[in-house]
């Protein structure tokens, strides 16, 4: 089983159906769809694919462990926010963040997950997390551990890989000499930004990640969102870098999954997800191997 494997895993961000489920399609025609591009790791966005939120019965956690199970498919990451703007005119304390912090670690652990993106509010354009963000991840380290979750929050464009956002958290995984803290690199970061309607290019955008910038932060990766945009019917994509970036995860033995997370801006996306998912997995195979 690619599970199994020692290298990179493919899987699926069900983000890339947001426009079908609940509507054409129900999670098990996601699972049905994974198995048959082979796709082995499943990330969800627990407020729009967890039944009755943050509090599922005991029948949703059993069916989604059937599903699981039937289908092959191991839960990889569990993609929640930490949101610090909930009430008007303050900000949740560190205290107050740190407790909505634990309810999705709790459930991450009970549906089987062992990484979180955990994204936390931003005060800026760039994606800047809350000046104290520090201070909730230190509170949640001892439940993360015990629950054996990761938290990561998630390196998104404009973001670089190089810029001091990143180099903060990577100190403070240091600092803290933890491994339950850590990155999730979306391949978004490599994406050259261009202006475009409802793409904005930010002022200071210095140009994207260059695929080497990976290198140095791969042991603190622990999960990647693998961002296209379109595949053409030769698997390929002209915007983002896959196979070189790809390569330099397999030339360092890196084991992480790469879930497939279609952002396309198709006019009719939703008829075309799944064939974009599937010529995806085929990139990722014939680059692979597996």
């Amino acid at each position: 089983m690619e599970g199994k494997r020692t290298g990179p895993k493919r899987g699926v961000s069900i983000f890339s159906y947001w426009e079908l489920l609940d509507i054409s399609m129900d999670l098990e025609d996601c699972f049905k769809e994974m198995q048959d591009m082979g796709a082995t790791g499943i990330e969800i966005l627990a407020n729009g694919h967890v039944d009755n939120y943050p509090y599922p019965s005991q029948d949703w956690v059993d069916e989604w462990f059937r599903l699981c199970g039937k289908y092959g498919v191991t839960p990889v990451e569990y993609g929640h926010w930490v949101d610090c703007y909930l009430f008007k005119g303050r900000d949740l304390t560190p205290q107050e963040a740190y407790e909505q912090l634990a309810v999705d670690i709790r459930l991450a652990h009970r549906l089987g997950f062992t990484v979180m993106r955990t994204k936390q509010s931003v005060i800026d354009d760039t994606l800047t997390p809350v000046t104290y963000w520090s201070e909730i991840i230190k509170r949640a380290l001892p439940l993360a551990e015990e629950c054996n979750v990761r938290m990561c929050p998630e390196i998104h464009g404009p973001t670089r890989l190089t810029d001091r956002m990143v180099s903060d958290f990577v100190d403070f995984i240091e600092k803290e000499d933890t491994k339950w803290f850590g990155l999730n690199v979306d391949f978004g970061v490599f994406e050259e930004m261009r202006p475009s309607p409802g793409r904005p290019v930010f002022p200071g955008y210095a140009g994207p990640s260059k695929p080497e910038d990976i290198l140095p932060l791969m042991k603190y990766v622990y999960c990647c969102h693998e961002k296209f945009r379109h595949m053409d019917e030769d698997f390929a994509e002209a915007t983002i870098p896959h196979q070189e970036v790809i390569g330099l995860l397999m030339d360092k033995g890196w084991d992480g999954y790469l879930l497939s997370e279609y952002e396309g801006k198709d006019k009719h996306r939703y008829e075309v997800v799944s064939d974009q998912l599937r010529r995806h997995h085929i990139m990722m195979k014939n680059t692979l191997g597996y």
